[in-house]
């Protein structure tokens, strides 16, 4: 059981598609925690959690940025997710990025802290262009579990999740998950570490349940969507410029606060 746990990586960790009434986001990460926190409970223990993702980050930024302030908290566990905002660049080398990856995630363990590597869903079916980022997420997954295992790191593979791939866990911009495809992924880790899944969260429900419609993309979507993306690309702009960590430290998680799924 981990008491202390800090996320780092891109929109996909800081829960990007998982907004809450009052602005802020939550996402897998904290529903990790949140999970983790519940079970700790059970024990009389309390859980940390902090969260420095960043949307719109590239791999080695954010590994720059974000894991020697991770590593200094000297938390029992890091997650790491990077690289999806690399293959959907014009060029990129996806062995450098899964290099990357595990060189992060032996800097994590040679610390002593255990490191949960885990990839993100495959939104293709439903983005234009779907196919290069089909394929290039297929090459990165596979060389990323071509240097696995790792002593010290538990993988979970949601790229190869199927039941993620349908409509009902992505959020309008076709790109980020919603609220259910968060705590599915949350799920997969709190699955992957022996921890018991909330039967509050309904993940089993959701996945049994009929498919919803097809995805359609229509020239409102095109317009609030795709453009002001490619906008970001040919300015050189980020969605994360400006933007600072969610959860900077370890606080302490209190499951009687959660917001409702």
């Amino acid at each position: 059981m981990f008491t202390s746990y800090i996320a780092v990586g891109d929109s996909f960790t800081e829960g990007v598609g998982d907004e809450l009434p009052d602005g802020r986001t939550r996402g897998w990460a904290d529903f990790v925690a949140l999970g983790l926190a519940i079970a700790a409970g059970r024990d009389g223990e309390d859980v940390r959690y902090a969260n420095l993702a960043i949307r719109g980050r590239k791999l080695s930024p954010l590994i720059e940025e974000q894991l020697p302030p991770a590593i200094a908290q000297h938390p029992q566990l890091i997650s790491l997710n990077g690289g999806g905002n690399d293959i959907m660049r014009p060029r990129v080398s996806i062995d450098g990025v899964a290099t990357q990856l595990v060189d992060a995630a032996k800097r994590v363990t040679a610390e002593g802290i255990h490191l949960l590597l885990l990839s993100g869903a495959n939104p293709s079916a439903h983005l234009p262009m779907g196919g290069l980022v089909r394929r290039r997420g297929n090459e990165l997954a596979d060389a990323v579990r071509g240097h696995l295992p790792l002593e010290n790191v538990t993988f979970v593979d949601n790229w190869a999740d199927e039941t993620l791939w349908g409509l009902r866990y992505w959020s309008p911009d076709r790109l980020h998950l919603n609220p259910l495809g968060h705590a599915r992924v949350a799920s997969n880790v709190l699955t992957a570490f022996g921890v018991p899944v909330p039967a509050e969260w309904g993940v089993e429900e959701v996945a049994a349940a009929p498919p919803g419609e097809r995805s359609r993309r229509t020239a409102d979507y095109y317009r609030r969507y795709v453009l002001p993306w490619i906008g970001r690309r040919l300015t050189g702009r980020s969605s994360g410029d400006g933007r600072a960590a969610k959860i900077a430290e370890l606080t302490v998680v209190d499951p009687t606060a959660a917001s409702p799924l």
